[in-house]
């Protein structure tokens, strides 16, 4: 199990002898699940970006099948694909768990351009604990580094310097809030693998570079869920809190930035969530 686990099961525990009412503040009361199996996904073309200098994307997972329950290189559950190419060049981007030898970290695929990945160190292989990302850019900082940054629990996770290097200062991140095709929980090329488990508070914002501190926060040693109404979503962002499970894909930040649903029956609506067990 790793380290960035504990502390959710603990705090499971802990909500359990509070009650959940009490320990949260911020109830999430179902999440989405995603079946590889079934090719499960979320499909949405965006329009104009408020800014491709600043994003955050923010969601709370829980895995299902790892690197050694499959094969290939990588585990997909975000991607975007060139509308023109079908490919990853260009605009193409994906967030994934990068399988190489089952290792299984969290990373940013096609980071900025090529083949480059930018990785976690730490190892991500717990299907029983619910947990917290964070995928934060802002190519207006000074330092290389600092212009994309992730998060798990609301600690910084240390990552690789990616072979392409890092974008420039105030370069346009071309690759999330564009006009191309996003998927979530899957991607079109066969030869990929999708996402299995579950997804709740699924949140991108378009223009804003948040801290994980936006949506979450630590209550008695514990990383929980914040409410986040009070981001600023830009044109293009959205909040999937996967509510009704007849339209899963239904934009609740005011956007009305709706996902289509791709093989998700009003059965892939669970009671199982950060705040709320099954």
């Amino acid at each position: 199990m790793g380290v960035f686990q504990n502390n959710l099961l603990a705090g499971a525990a802990a909500a359990a002898s509070a009650g959940s009412g009490g320990f949260y503040s911020h109830q999430i009361e179902q999440s989405a699940r995603f079946d590889r199996a079934d090719d499960s996904l979320l499909t949405r073309t965006f329009g104009t970006a408020t800014s491709l200098k600043k994003f955050t994307i923010s969601f709370w997972m829980k895995r299902g099948l790892l690197g050694n329950d499959i094969s290939g290189d990588t585990y997909k559950f975000m991607s975007i694909m060139n509308k023109t190419t079908g490919n990853y060049d260009g605009n193409g981007a994906a967030i994934i768990f990068d399988q190489s030898s089952h290792v299984d970290k969290f990373g940013l695929y096609r980071f900025p351009a090529g083949s480059s990945t930018l990785r976690s160190d730490g190892l991500f292989r717990d299907t029983g604990a619910w947990n917290h990302f964070v995928v934060r850019a802002d190519t207006t900082q000074s330092t290389a580094s600092n212009r994309v940054l992730m998060y798990l629990n609301g600690n910084q996770l240390t990552t690789n310097t990616p072979t392409a290097g890092y974008l420039a200062q105030d370069a346009d991140y071309s690759t999330f809030a564009t006009a191309d095709l996003h998927y979530i929980g899957s991607n079109p090329a066969a030869s990929e693998l999708g996402f299995d488990g579950y997804l709740a508070e699924f949140i991108f914002t378009d223009g804003q570079s948040y801290a994980p501190t936006q949506f979450g926060e630590t209550k008695n040693g514990v990383w929980i869920p914040k409410d986040p109404s009070g981001s600023t979503f830009g044109n293009n962002g959205f909040h999937l809190k996967f509510e009704n499970a007849s339209d899963l894909g239904n934009d609740s930040s005011g956007n009305n930035n709706d996902f289509s649903v791709t093989n998700m029956g009003t059965d892939h609506q669970v009671l199982d969530s950060p705040t709320f067990g099954s």
